[in-house]
């Protein structure tokens, strides 16, 4: 089993950063697949971003050139660099590891950009 454990999230006003962090302990073997997806109120769940095992990176489209996915495998952590912040970014923020043919998942860290 894996467990996650998501950190970083918070009230920022629009143009503002945070930075989220999920911890994995537990059954990790060398190579996965770590992301974020988020979950807006009467949304469905979506992909933020998600980083290989080799570092290569996916985004959505709507945070391209604002977010940043980096992960420490000796740590592994996952972390999500969120920067020009939009009220439309505001959503529930789940870690996601996908390891074999297993899908983990993290409670969620809720991010509200508002002023």
């Amino acid at each position: 089993q894996v467990q996650l454990v998501e950190s970083g999230g918070g009230l920022v006003q629009p143009g503002g950063s945070l930075r989220l962090s999920c911890a994995a302990s537990g059954r990790i073997f060398g190579f996965n697949v770590m992301g974020w997806y988020r979950q807006a109120p009467g949304k469905e769940r979506e992909l933020v971003a998600r980083v290989g095992g080799g570092r290569s990176t996916i985004y959505a489209d709507s945070v391209k050139g604002r977010f940043t996915i980096s992960r420490d495998n000796a740590k592994n952590t996952v972390y999500l660099q969120m920067n020009s912040l939009k009220p439309e970014d505001t959503a529930v923020y789940y870690c996601n590891v996908i390891q074999g043919l297993t899908n983990y998942w993290g409670n969620g860290t809720l991010v509200t950009v508002s002023s």
